[in-house]
């Protein structure tokens, strides 16, 4: 996969960039697991902005995807890689043995043709879906659960990947994508190979309608802005005297907003900053 750029025959064309989507193999999603999706436009229930700089976009459909990989010993093939609107990854089309289609992320190395396994018996290649229990350590792994029988809620994104660094009795220490070292129960589920469409963020939107079509709405800078506005805002000329916050004066960029004392143990090592 490499990107593709355009003569600059307009402002926008100079600096836009977009991927080359030769390795997608079926341009319309399978009906049985399409799901509609309906948006807010960042409204709560009362119809009340609730969250900013969300609104328009192109329409989708919610394309099911399999998390919880639990038809274990029940082979797969290939049908097809698909794009999906809703997230940076590609999607791999499962036709099962006994005739269920199914959707996984898409993993570097997985092709038309090939045949997936999930289940203790699975060897150690791309696509395959196994406990961490019986997973080599130092072998790269993504879509990893944080409790067994849960899904996957981890390293789901475009190019992401984790290293199984070891395993002592019931936990196993895996080093995330961020460069957080965490424990993970040796039962959990996690899918083999590092997940695919490596040049995502290597992407140019070029220009302003083209994050319009993503559903992105335009921001205002705070020091842009009056002091009645926001805390960034008035003074005579370009000031930075404050410390970042938001509209309403709370800490951000930077700010640390985790508070889960449940799961604090679990952290072996704190990502580096």
């Amino acid at each position: 996969m490499a990107l593709k750029s355009f003569n600059p025959y307009t402002c926008s064309r100079r600096f836009i960039t977009v991927l080359d989507r030769s390795e997608i193999t079926k341009q319309t999603p399978e009906k049985s697991l399409l799901e509609p999706k309906k948006r807010s436009g960042g409204r709560n229930s009362h119809g009340e902005l609730t969250i900013w700089h969300r609104g328009g976009g192109h329409k989708k459909q919610y394309r099911t995807v399999d998390f919880r990989r639990e038809k274990k010993g029940i082979p797969a093939r290939v049908a097809a890689i698909e794009y999906d609107p809703n997230r940076s990854a590609r999607l791999a089309l499962l036709h099962y043995a006994d005739g269920e289609k199914r959707y996984i992320l898409h993993p570097v190395g997985l092709e038309v043709g090939m045949t997936v396994q999930t289940g203790e018996g699975a060897d150690i290649l791309p696509g395959n879906a196994l406990p961490l229990r019986f997973i080599p350590p130092g072998t790269q792994v993504h879509n990893l659960e944080l409790s067994p029988g849960k899904g996957a809620q981890v390293v789901r994104a475009a190019g992401g990947a984790a290293q199984l660094l070891s395993k002592e009795g019931d936990l196993a220490l895996v080093k995330l994508p961020s460069g957080e070292v965490r424990r993970f129960g040796v039962d959990c589920m996690a899918t083999i190979g590092q997940i695919g469409n490596l040049d995502h963020e290597n992407v140019t939107y070029g220009k302003a309608g083209r994050t319009r079509w993503h559903g992105k709405r335009p921001t205002v800078r705070g020091v842009a802005m009056n002091p009645v506005d926001h805390p960034h805002g008035g003074g005579e000329g370009r000031v930075k005297g404050n410390h970042p916050q938001t509209p309403w004066g709370f800490p951000t960029l930077g700010a640390k907003t985790r508070h889960n004392r449940r799961t604090d143990s679990r952290i072996a090592e704190r990502r580096k900053p």
